[in-house]
């Protein structure tokens, strides 16, 4: 889902040679890839929080165990 933007190519598109219209699209295009990444990020971090709290009502160590891992690794990245 993410792009991954180079300095360079930022620099190419707000250059002498480029116009204002082509950096201000590419701007755009970043902020709207890490928006959406963010809500992608929140609506997992829900969803685990949610099977995590159905784990615990249930007693089942397994699923918990699992999902505080999926959790713990989704808030390092």
């Amino acid at each position: 889902m993410e792009k991954n933007y180079s300095y360079a190519e930022f620099l190419k598109a707000v250059g002498k040679n480029s116009s204002s219209l082509h950096a201000e699209k590419l701007l755009n295009e970043i902020y709207m890839d890490l928006f959406i990444s963010h809500i992608h990020r929140e609506q997992n971090r829900n969803r685990l929080l949610e099977l995590i709290d159905e784990s615990l009502d249930h007693n089942d160590k397994e699923a918990f165990h699992r999902l505080t891992e999926e959790l713990r690794l989704l808030d390092e990245n």
